[in-house]
């Protein structure tokens, strides 16, 4: 019973790890173009605090969401995938602001995305059903 009622919770996590990974592509990408480009927005889109707050809050979502589906479903690959993803974006926090941050950040959100993503679809997968009980 609290299998079954923890699981929407799960898909949630997933879910919101999804979407903050693809925010905060978008983030890097728009904040290139509007600093170097129009020259706006400098000091706020490329605070370090930005960077420290979305790091913090993709460790947290993955750590429970997909460290969760790890124990869970004994499945490594979501977790490692992840795990190598946040390391990119705390290796992003080293450089200094420009293209190679944002190329280590959108590196390592793209690979938090895919984790949350695999940890989903083994959660609908006829596998789980079978041997999990989910």
């Amino acid at each position: 019973m609290f299998q079954r009622a923890t699981l929407p919770i799960r898909r949630r996590l997933d879910r919101a790890g999804i979407f903050l990974s693809g925010a905060c592509a978008i983030h890097c990408v728009l904040s290139i173009l509007l600093v170097s480009g129009l020259g706006l927005g400098g000091e706020f889109l490329l605070a370090p605090e930005f960077h420290r707050v979305g790091l913090l809050l993709a460790t947290v979502i993955a750590a429970v969401a997909i460290g969760w589906g790890a124990l869970r479903h004994r499945m490594a690959m979501p977790f490692v995938i992840a795990m190598t993803g946040l390391t990119f974006m705390g290796g992003a926090l080293a450089v200094p602001h420009g293209y190679k941050e944002a190329v280590l950040t959108i590196i390592g959100v793209a690979l938090v995305s895919l984790g949350h993503v695999l940890n989903l679809r083994h959660v609908h997968s006829p596998a789980c059903k079978e041997r999990c009980g989910d």
